[in-house]
């Protein structure tokens, strides 16, 4: 179920997972399954309110599950099993939760920081969940923190419409006023050159961050560095694909397209 639940909720996941080891992949779908659908709890929630009391639900029966090591619920069952398995510290799973409880609590972010806070929590603990599962050495975490900043600022820059739309505004106000843009008006018209300029230096900035993060999958254990290397590509392509439609990502949703997906992991594997 938990491969399916992969599969069906992420294709670019389930594409670069399939050249981990059957362990290792097991681990990863167990994961995924946890973290998917601790953020259904609060996208997929018909109002706020209901949607906090489902989280912090959720959040005992996880630490119920920590504790005893099993649940009957099968997702955290799995995941469970999965922490104890691995040696994946606990604290990151919850972390998590808290992130995910971030996007009840607060839909606007005054800076780069506070928004860079948001994102440990809800993408580098996954980072750091999955390298765990992987094996690693050195100074691994530090960068798997930084490739989770750059995966999760690629998913504000590719939802800004869909995200604004929700009522939520990830883009730092500071950098929006730096531009000339304000949140009353935001994301206004794409074609507007001030949009543009902000969109090109948010890309820009996750373009850095992707480049300070990639030295670490070689400090990864060698069978793991091919699944993340793909991730990693598949998802800053989308990068390009944003640049392409002139940053728009208020009226379009950049995609990778399957054969473009093909080619990255051949020269994933080449590399």
């Amino acid at each position: 179920m938990a491969e399916r639940a992969a599969a069906e909720g992420s294709k670019t996941f389930s594409m670069a997972a399939r050249s981990f080891p059957p362990k290792v992949r097991d681990g990863a779908h167990a994961i995924y399954w946890f973290c998917r659908h601790s953020d259904d709890l609060v996208d997929e929630a018909p109002e706020p309110s209901k949607a906090r009391v489902a989280l912090e639900t959720w959040e005992s029966a996880l630490r119920t599950a920590c504790e005893r090591g099993y649940s009957d619920d099968p997702i955290l069952s799995l995941f469970a099993a999965t922490l104890d398995e691995f040696a994946v510290p606990k604290e990151y799973a919850f972390e998590l939760l808290g992130g995910v409880r971030m996007d009840l609590d607060k839909n606007r972010y005054d800076t780069f920081e506070e928004l860079r806070g948001y994102c440990y929590r809800v993408a580098s603990t996954v980072g750091l969940m999955m390298s765990h599962v992987i094996g690693f050495r050195a100074d691994a975490l530090a960068y798997a923190e930084e490739m989770g900043v750059a995966m999760q600022l690629t998913n504000i820059l590719r939802d800004v419409g869909e995200d604004y739309r929700r009522g939520r505004i990830y883009i730092p106000m500071a950098e929006l006023r730096a531009f000339g843009l304000d949140a009353e008006g935001f994301p206004g018209d794409p074609r507007d050159e001030r949009f543009r300029a902000m969109m090109r230096f948010q890309v820009d900035r996750a373009r850095r961050t992707y480049a300070s993060a990639m030295p670490g999958i070689s400090l990864l254990d060698h069978h793991g560095q091919l699944a993340v290397r793909t991730a990693a590509l598949y998802y800053s392509r989308i990068l390009d694909h944003i640049e392409r439609a002139a940053y728009d990502s208020v009226t379009r949703r950049a995609v990778v397209p399957k054969w473009e997906k093909l080619a990255l992991l051949a020269r994933a594997w080449a590399a």
